[in-house]
Protein backbone atom coordinates (compact mmCIF):
# COMPACT_ATOMS: atom_id res chain seq x y z
CA UNK A 1 0.00 0.00 0.00
CA UNK A 2 2.78 2.37 0.98
CA UNK A 3 4.17 2.05 -2.57
CA UNK A 4 1.34 2.14 -4.18
CA UNK A 5 0.51 5.56 -2.34
CA UNK A 6 3.77 6.78 -3.29
CA UNK A 7 3.63 5.91 -7.21
CA UNK A 8 0.55 7.97 -7.01
CA UNK A 9 1.59 10.88 -5.19
CA UNK A 10 4.39 11.03 -7.83
CA UNK A 11 1.90 10.62 -10.62
CA UNK A 12 -0.04 13.44 -9.04
CA UNK A 13 2.72 15.99 -8.69
CA UNK A 14 3.58 15.58 -12.52
CA UNK A 15 0.14 15.81 -13.55
CA UNK A 16 -0.68 19.33 -11.53
CA UNK A 17 3.02 20.34 -13.26
CA UNK A 18 1.93 19.71 -16.47
CA UNK A 19 -1.02 21.00 -16.05
CA UNK A 20 0.45 24.70 -14.39
CA UNK A 21 2.79 24.49 -17.76
CA UNK A 22 0.12 24.38 -20.37
CA UNK A 23 -2.43 27.11 -18.47
CA UNK A 24 1.02 29.70 -17.78
CA UNK A 25 1.75 29.10 -21.97
CA UNK A 26 -2.40 30.29 -22.34
CA UNK A 27 -2.63 32.64 -20.18
CA UNK A 28 0.04 34.39 -21.78
CA UNK A 29 -0.91 35.73 -24.75
CA UNK A 30 -3.96 37.64 -22.27
CA UNK A 31 -1.52 39.20 -20.01
CA UNK A 32 -2.20 43.01 -20.66
CA UNK A 33 -5.84 42.51 -21.26
CA UNK A 34 -6.32 40.57 -17.42
CA UNK A 35 -4.32 43.18 -15.99
CA UNK A 36 -6.84 46.13 -17.50
CA UNK A 37 -9.49 43.95 -16.04
CA UNK A 38 -8.04 43.57 -13.00
CA UNK A 39 -7.71 47.56 -13.19
CA UNK A 40 -10.83 48.48 -14.43
CA UNK A 41 -13.19 46.31 -11.88
CA UNK A 42 -10.69 47.47 -8.83
CA UNK A 43 -11.26 51.12 -10.04
CA UNK A 44 -13.96 51.70 -12.89
CA UNK A 45 -17.24 49.48 -12.17
CA UNK A 46 -18.36 51.38 -9.53
CA UNK A 47 -19.44 54.26 -12.04
CA UNK A 48 -18.91 52.13 -15.25
CA UNK A 49 -19.77 48.93 -16.95
CA UNK A 50 -18.99 48.28 -20.94
CA UNK A 51 -22.35 47.37 -22.09
CA UNK A 52 -24.80 49.56 -20.17
CA UNK A 53 -24.76 53.19 -18.92
CA UNK A 54 -24.76 53.21 -14.59
CA UNK A 55 -23.35 56.30 -13.55
CA UNK A 56 -21.25 56.94 -16.04
CA UNK A 57 -21.57 56.18 -20.07
CA UNK A 58 -21.46 52.85 -21.06
CA UNK A 59 -17.38 52.24 -22.63
CA UNK A 60 -18.45 49.95 -25.89
CA UNK A 61 -16.61 51.48 -27.96
CA UNK A 62 -14.75 53.90 -26.84
CA UNK A 63 -11.80 52.93 -28.25
CA UNK A 64 -12.92 53.36 -31.86
CA UNK A 65 -14.51 57.06 -31.24
CA UNK A 66 -11.65 58.89 -28.89
CA UNK A 67 -7.74 58.52 -29.52
CA UNK A 68 -5.89 56.50 -26.93
CA UNK A 69 -3.36 59.63 -26.25
CA UNK A 70 -6.99 61.33 -25.53
CA UNK A 71 -8.22 59.03 -23.05
CA UNK A 72 -5.46 58.75 -21.37
CA UNK A 73 -5.45 62.45 -20.39
CA UNK A 74 -9.15 62.31 -19.48
CA UNK A 75 -8.46 59.33 -17.09
CA UNK A 76 -5.01 60.86 -15.50
CA UNK A 77 -7.14 64.21 -14.97
CA UNK A 78 -10.64 64.36 -16.44
CA UNK A 79 -10.69 68.58 -14.71
CA UNK A 80 -7.11 69.13 -16.34
CA UNK A 81 -8.37 68.33 -19.65
CA UNK A 82 -11.42 70.59 -19.41
CA UNK A 83 -9.73 73.59 -18.02
CA UNK A 84 -7.26 73.39 -20.73
CA UNK A 85 -10.43 74.05 -23.37
CA UNK A 86 -10.55 70.92 -25.00
CA UNK A 87 -14.32 70.73 -26.57
CA UNK A 88 -15.13 67.24 -26.17
CA UNK A 89 -14.06 67.06 -22.46
CA UNK A 90 -16.26 70.02 -21.91
CA UNK A 91 -19.41 68.16 -24.17
CA UNK A 92 -19.15 65.59 -21.79
CA UNK A 93 -18.84 67.53 -18.62
CA UNK A 94 -21.69 69.01 -19.53
CA UNK A 95 -23.55 66.32 -20.73
CA UNK A 96 -23.37 64.55 -17.30
CA UNK A 97 -24.30 67.75 -15.31
CA UNK A 98 -20.97 69.16 -13.96
CA UNK A 99 -20.39 65.59 -12.09
CA UNK A 100 -17.13 65.31 -11.53
CA UNK A 101 -15.09 61.83 -13.02
CA UNK A 102 -12.31 60.53 -10.48
CA UNK A 103 -9.05 61.07 -11.29
CA UNK A 104 -6.74 58.60 -11.45
CA UNK A 105 -3.06 60.02 -11.51
CA UNK A 106 -1.77 56.80 -9.58
CA UNK A 107 -2.14 54.51 -12.47
CA UNK A 108 0.88 55.21 -15.60
CA UNK A 109 0.24 55.51 -19.16
CA UNK A 110 0.63 51.87 -19.78
CA UNK A 111 -2.00 50.95 -16.87
CA UNK A 112 -4.18 52.65 -18.83
CA UNK A 113 -3.26 51.06 -22.15
CA UNK A 114 -4.45 47.93 -20.64
CA UNK A 115 -7.85 48.72 -19.33
CA UNK A 116 -8.14 51.00 -22.78
CA UNK A 117 -7.27 47.04 -24.17
CA UNK A 118 -9.72 45.25 -21.86
CA UNK A 119 -12.58 47.42 -22.81
CA UNK A 120 -11.92 46.96 -26.87
CA UNK A 121 -11.71 43.42 -26.12
CA UNK A 122 -15.65 43.38 -24.21
CA UNK A 123 -16.42 45.28 -27.24
CA UNK A 124 -15.57 44.01 -30.08
CA UNK A 125 -17.36 40.91 -31.33
CA UNK A 126 -15.77 37.65 -32.26
CA UNK A 127 -14.16 37.84 -35.40
CA UNK A 128 -14.57 34.88 -37.84
CA UNK A 129 -11.72 35.36 -40.39
CA UNK A 130 -9.38 38.02 -39.00
CA UNK A 131 -5.96 36.49 -39.43
CA UNK A 132 -3.87 35.90 -42.22
CA UNK A 133 -3.17 32.12 -43.42
CA UNK A 134 0.23 31.42 -41.72
CA UNK A 135 -0.86 33.27 -38.79
CA UNK A 136 -4.21 30.82 -38.65
CA UNK A 137 -1.77 27.58 -39.28
CA UNK A 138 0.24 28.58 -35.86
CA UNK A 139 -2.58 29.31 -33.93
CA UNK A 140 -4.39 25.80 -34.77
CA UNK A 141 -0.73 24.01 -34.41
CA UNK A 142 -0.51 25.52 -30.89
CA UNK A 143 -4.08 24.78 -30.09
CA UNK A 144 -3.54 21.60 -31.54
CA UNK A 145 -0.74 20.62 -28.77
CA UNK A 146 -2.72 22.43 -25.93
CA UNK A 147 -5.62 19.97 -26.80
CA UNK A 148 -3.95 16.86 -27.29
CA UNK A 149 -1.91 17.65 -23.84
CA UNK A 150 -4.73 18.12 -21.90
CA UNK A 151 -6.22 14.97 -23.70
CA UNK A 152 -3.75 13.20 -22.68
CA UNK A 153 -3.70 14.56 -19.12
CA UNK A 154 -7.41 13.55 -18.48
CA UNK A 155 -6.59 9.69 -19.78
CA UNK A 156 -3.98 9.50 -17.31
CA UNK A 157 -5.96 11.01 -14.37
CA UNK A 158 -9.10 8.63 -15.11
CA UNK A 159 -6.52 5.36 -15.41
CA UNK A 160 -4.86 6.43 -11.97
CA UNK A 161 -8.79 7.22 -10.30
CA UNK A 162 -9.56 3.71 -11.63
CA UNK A 163 -6.96 2.19 -10.02
CA UNK A 164 -7.01 3.86 -6.97
CA UNK A 165 -10.82 2.92 -6.49
CA UNK A 166 -9.90 -0.58 -6.94
CA UNK A 167 -7.29 -1.03 -4.33
CA UNK A 168 -9.68 1.07 -2.16
CA UNK A 169 -12.89 -1.42 -2.14
CA UNK A 170 -10.43 -4.56 -2.44
CA UNK A 171 -9.09 -2.75 1.09
CA UNK A 172 -12.91 -2.49 2.17
CA UNK A 173 -13.85 -6.01 1.40
CA UNK A 174 -10.66 -7.57 3.24
CA UNK A 175 -11.37 -4.84 6.81
CA UNK A 176 -15.33 -6.07 6.39
CA UNK A 177 -14.37 -9.53 6.59
CA UNK A 178 -11.65 -9.05 9.67
CA UNK A 179 -14.78 -6.71 11.44
CA UNK A 180 -17.13 -9.13 10.51
CA UNK A 181 -14.94 -12.31 12.10
CA UNK A 182 -14.24 -10.21 15.37
CA UNK A 183 -17.85 -9.34 16.04
CA UNK A 184 -18.93 -12.64 15.50
CA UNK A 185 -16.36 -14.07 18.03
CA UNK A 186 -16.68 -10.95 20.85
CA UNK A 187 -20.59 -10.75 20.37
CA UNK A 188 -21.45 -13.81 23.15
CA UNK A 189 -18.72 -12.92 25.71
CA UNK A 190 -20.22 -9.02 25.45
CA UNK A 191 -23.84 -10.07 25.78
CA UNK A 192 -22.97 -12.48 28.89
CA UNK A 193 -21.05 -9.81 30.80
CA UNK A 194 -23.94 -7.87 30.39
CA UNK A 195 -26.51 -9.93 31.24
CA UNK A 196 -24.57 -11.05 34.39
CA UNK A 197 -23.88 -7.27 35.48
CA UNK A 198 -27.95 -6.08 35.16
CA UNK A 199 -28.22 -9.47 37.26
CA UNK A 200 -26.39 -8.28 39.92
CA UNK A 201 -27.28 -4.68 39.88
CA UNK A 202 -31.10 -5.52 40.28
CA UNK A 203 -30.34 -7.77 43.19
CA UNK A 204 -28.91 -5.18 44.68
CA UNK A 205 -31.82 -3.31 46.50
CA UNK A 206 -29.71 -0.33 48.06
CA UNK A 207 -27.51 0.29 45.15
CA UNK A 208 -30.79 0.12 42.88
CA UNK A 209 -32.44 2.88 45.49
CA UNK A 210 -29.25 5.05 45.17
CA UNK A 211 -29.30 5.00 41.37
CA UNK A 212 -33.03 6.27 41.63
CA UNK A 213 -32.75 9.00 43.91
CA UNK A 214 -29.10 10.29 41.69
CA UNK A 215 -32.01 10.20 39.02
CA UNK A 216 -34.42 12.07 41.03
CA UNK A 217 -32.06 14.55 42.13
CA UNK A 218 -30.25 15.20 38.27
CA UNK A 219 -33.90 15.72 36.87
CA UNK A 220 -34.95 18.00 39.54
CA UNK A 221 -32.00 20.46 38.99
CA UNK A 222 -32.47 20.45 35.28
CA UNK A 223 -36.11 21.24 35.69
CA UNK A 224 -35.10 23.89 38.08
CA UNK A 225 -33.01 25.01 35.91
CA UNK A 226 -34.99 24.79 32.71
CA UNK A 227 -37.88 26.99 34.47
CA UNK A 228 -35.49 29.69 36.21
CA UNK A 229 -34.39 29.97 32.01
CA UNK A 230 -37.91 30.85 31.00
CA UNK A 231 -37.92 33.71 29.23
CA UNK A 232 -34.50 34.18 28.74
CA UNK A 233 -33.00 34.45 25.62
CA UNK A 234 -29.43 34.96 25.79
CA UNK A 235 -27.25 34.04 22.62
CA UNK A 236 -30.68 34.43 20.53
CA UNK A 237 -29.56 34.85 16.82
CA UNK A 238 -32.34 34.85 14.24
CA UNK A 239 -31.46 34.97 10.38
CA UNK A 240 -32.64 38.32 8.91
CA UNK A 241 -34.18 38.95 5.74
CA UNK A 242 -30.95 41.04 4.72
CA UNK A 243 -27.40 40.21 6.01
CA UNK A 244 -26.40 43.54 7.37
CA UNK A 245 -22.87 43.12 9.46
CA UNK A 246 -22.42 45.34 12.30
CA UNK A 247 -18.89 44.44 12.03
CA UNK A 248 -18.51 46.08 8.72
CA UNK A 249 -20.54 49.45 9.43
CA UNK A 250 -20.10 49.71 13.26
CA UNK A 251 -16.26 48.06 13.58
CA UNK A 252 -14.51 48.71 10.15
CA UNK A 253 -16.61 51.91 9.04
CA UNK A 254 -16.45 53.36 12.45
CA UNK A 255 -20.33 54.62 11.92
CA UNK A 256 -22.09 55.59 15.14
CA UNK A 257 -24.58 53.79 16.84
CA UNK A 258 -26.98 56.52 16.58
CA UNK A 259 -26.30 57.30 12.95
CA UNK A 260 -29.24 54.81 12.53
CA UNK A 261 -30.74 54.08 15.39
CA UNK A 262 -31.61 57.80 16.07
CA UNK A 263 -34.61 57.01 18.91
CA UNK A 264 -31.92 56.09 21.33
CA UNK A 265 -31.14 59.72 22.23
CA UNK A 266 -34.60 60.83 22.54
CA UNK A 267 -37.39 58.60 22.80
CA UNK A 268 -38.14 55.10 24.59
CA UNK A 269 -37.33 52.89 21.51
CA UNK A 270 -33.86 53.36 19.67
CA UNK A 271 -35.76 52.63 16.99
CA UNK A 272 -35.00 50.82 13.68
CA UNK A 273 -33.91 52.83 10.65
CA UNK A 274 -35.78 53.36 7.73
CA UNK A 275 -33.93 52.26 4.26
CA UNK A 276 -33.79 55.35 3.37
CA UNK A 277 -31.64 55.72 5.85
CA UNK A 278 -29.63 53.29 4.33
CA UNK A 279 -29.95 54.86 0.62
CA UNK A 280 -28.01 57.92 2.33
CA UNK A 281 -24.52 55.58 0.85
CA UNK A 282 -25.92 53.16 -0.47
CA UNK A 283 -27.47 55.19 -3.43
CA UNK A 284 -23.61 55.28 -4.99
CA UNK A 285 -22.27 52.42 -2.82
CA UNK A 286 -22.94 48.96 -4.24
CA UNK A 287 -20.16 46.58 -3.11
CA UNK A 288 -19.45 46.05 -6.99
CA UNK A 289 -15.31 46.01 -6.25
CA UNK A 290 -16.22 42.10 -4.52
CA UNK A 291 -18.93 40.83 -7.02
CA UNK A 292 -17.38 40.96 -10.87
CA UNK A 293 -19.31 44.76 -11.16
CA UNK A 294 -22.34 43.93 -10.15
CA UNK A 295 -24.66 45.12 -6.96
CA UNK A 296 -23.87 43.27 -3.97
CA UNK A 297 -26.86 41.03 -3.43
CA UNK A 298 -27.61 42.44 0.12
CA UNK A 299 -27.51 46.00 -1.22
CA UNK A 300 -29.64 44.68 -3.66
CA UNK A 301 -32.49 43.59 -1.53
CA UNK A 302 -32.52 47.24 -0.18
CA UNK A 303 -33.23 48.10 -3.57
CA UNK A 304 -35.93 46.13 -4.43
CA UNK A 305 -37.49 47.03 -1.02
CA UNK A 306 -37.42 51.02 -1.89
CA UNK A 307 -38.76 49.92 -5.61
CA UNK A 308 -35.06 51.80 -6.70
CA UNK A 309 -34.00 51.03 -10.30
CA UNK A 310 -30.00 51.71 -10.08
CA UNK A 311 -29.40 52.31 -13.83
CA UNK A 312 -32.37 55.31 -13.93
CA UNK A 313 -31.31 56.06 -10.40
CA UNK A 314 -35.70 56.66 -9.97
CA UNK A 315 -37.74 54.90 -7.29
CA UNK A 316 -40.72 53.72 -8.49
CA UNK A 317 -44.02 53.45 -6.70
CA UNK A 318 -44.24 49.65 -5.47
CA UNK A 319 -41.74 49.80 -2.15
CA UNK A 320 -42.41 47.10 0.62
CA UNK A 321 -41.51 47.01 4.19
CA UNK A 322 -38.43 45.09 4.84
CA UNK A 323 -39.77 42.62 7.59
CA UNK A 324 -36.46 42.62 10.38
CA UNK A 325 -36.74 40.01 13.11
CA UNK A 326 -36.73 41.50 16.29
CA UNK A 327 -33.98 40.24 18.40
CA UNK A 328 -34.30 41.98 22.57
CA UNK A 329 -37.30 41.88 23.34
CA UNK A 330 -39.00 42.78 27.61
CA UNK A 331 -41.92 41.67 28.78
CA UNK A 332 -44.97 44.69 28.25
CA UNK A 333 -44.98 45.10 32.33
CA UNK A 334 -41.23 46.24 31.94
CA UNK A 335 -40.87 50.08 31.44
CA UNK A 336 -36.62 50.67 29.78
CA UNK A 337 -36.19 53.96 28.21
CA UNK A 338 -33.28 54.28 25.99
CA UNK A 339 -32.90 58.31 26.38
CA UNK A 340 -33.07 58.27 30.06
CA UNK A 341 -29.74 55.92 29.53
CA UNK A 342 -27.70 56.79 27.02
CA UNK A 343 -28.12 60.66 27.37
CA UNK A 344 -29.51 60.93 30.91
CA UNK A 345 -26.69 58.53 32.47
CA UNK A 346 -24.45 58.06 29.82
CA UNK A 347 -24.35 54.46 28.95
CA UNK A 348 -22.73 53.01 26.36
CA UNK A 349 -24.85 50.75 24.16
CA UNK A 350 -22.26 47.92 24.19
CA UNK A 351 -22.94 47.70 27.84
CA UNK A 352 -26.64 46.22 27.45
CA UNK A 353 -25.25 45.38 23.53
CA UNK A 354 -22.12 43.87 24.23
CA UNK A 355 -19.21 43.94 21.56
CA UNK A 356 -21.68 44.86 18.91
CA UNK A 357 -19.10 46.76 16.45
CA UNK A 358 -17.33 42.90 15.71
CA UNK A 359 -20.76 41.47 15.71
CA UNK A 360 -21.62 39.88 12.02
CA UNK A 361 -24.24 39.19 12.74
CA UNK A 362 -25.94 40.31 16.38
CA UNK A 363 -27.26 38.04 18.40
CA UNK A 364 -28.63 39.08 22.27
CA UNK A 365 -25.72 39.30 24.41
CA UNK A 366 -27.14 40.12 28.28
CA UNK A 367 -29.82 38.14 29.50
CA UNK A 368 -32.03 41.49 30.56
CA UNK A 369 -33.25 39.80 33.51
CA UNK A 370 -34.49 41.66 36.68
CA UNK A 371 -31.44 40.82 38.49
CA UNK A 372 -28.87 41.42 35.61
CA UNK A 373 -30.80 45.22 35.66
CA UNK A 374 -30.97 45.59 39.25
CA UNK A 375 -27.18 44.75 39.91
CA UNK A 376 -25.95 47.14 37.43
CA UNK A 377 -28.38 49.84 38.95
CA UNK A 378 -26.83 49.00 42.42
CA UNK A 379 -23.06 49.14 40.82
CA UNK A 380 -23.67 52.23 38.49
CA UNK A 381 -22.85 55.54 40.30
CA UNK A 382 -25.66 58.35 39.27
CA UNK A 383 -23.91 61.35 36.80
CA UNK A 384 -25.57 64.31 38.45
CA UNK A 385 -24.03 67.19 36.19
CA UNK A 386 -27.06 66.94 33.46
CA UNK A 387 -29.87 68.74 33.02
CA UNK A 388 -32.16 66.17 33.95
CA UNK A 389 -30.77 66.26 37.73
CA UNK A 390 -30.18 70.37 38.15
CA UNK A 391 -34.25 70.56 37.22
CA UNK A 392 -34.47 68.48 40.27
CA UNK A 393 -32.33 69.84 42.76
CA UNK A 394 -33.85 73.46 41.28
CA UNK A 395 -37.24 71.94 42.32
CA UNK A 396 -36.03 70.72 45.82
CA UNK A 397 -34.57 74.41 46.46
CA UNK A 398 -37.60 75.88 45.88
CA UNK A 399 -39.82 73.75 48.21
CA UNK A 400 -37.26 74.65 50.67
CA UNK A 401 -37.90 78.19 50.17
CA UNK A 402 -41.64 77.11 50.45
CA UNK A 403 -42.51 77.57 47.01
CA UNK A 404 -45.00 76.08 45.25
CA UNK A 405 -43.78 72.56 42.91
CA UNK A 406 -45.99 71.07 40.43
CA UNK A 407 -45.35 67.56 38.33
CA UNK A 408 -44.40 69.66 35.64
CA UNK A 409 -41.18 70.50 37.20
CA UNK A 410 -39.93 66.96 38.05
CA UNK A 411 -40.72 65.87 34.44
CA UNK A 412 -44.72 65.32 34.86
CA UNK A 413 -45.09 66.49 31.44
CA UNK A 414 -43.16 63.88 29.42
CA UNK A 415 -45.32 61.35 27.22
CA UNK A 416 -42.98 58.94 28.62
CA UNK A 417 -44.95 58.96 32.08
CA UNK A 418 -48.36 57.69 30.53
CA UNK A 419 -47.66 56.46 27.00
CA UNK A 420 -45.58 53.92 27.09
Amino acid sequence: MRNISSVLGKLARVVSMSLVLLFAVATLHAQDVKEGEKIFKAKCTSCHKVDRKVVGPALKGITETKSEEWLIKWIKNSQALIASGDKDAIAIFEEYNKSVMTSFTDLSDDQIKSVLAYIKAESAEKPKDATSPGETAKDDNANLFMIFGLLGIVVLAIVVIVVLNRVIRTLERVIATNQAAVEAEEEPKTNKKFLAFAQGFVKNKKLVGFAVLMLVALLAVGGWKTMWNVGVHTGYQPVQPIKFSHQLHAGVNKIECQYCHGGAFKSKNASIPSANVCMNCHNTITGSEHYDGETSPEIAKIYRALDWNPETRTYGNNPKPIQWVRIHNLPDFAYFNHSQHVTVAGVECQTCHGPIETMEEVYQYSPLTMKWCVDCHKATDVKSDNKYYEDLIKAHESIKKGEKMTAAMIGGLECGKCHY
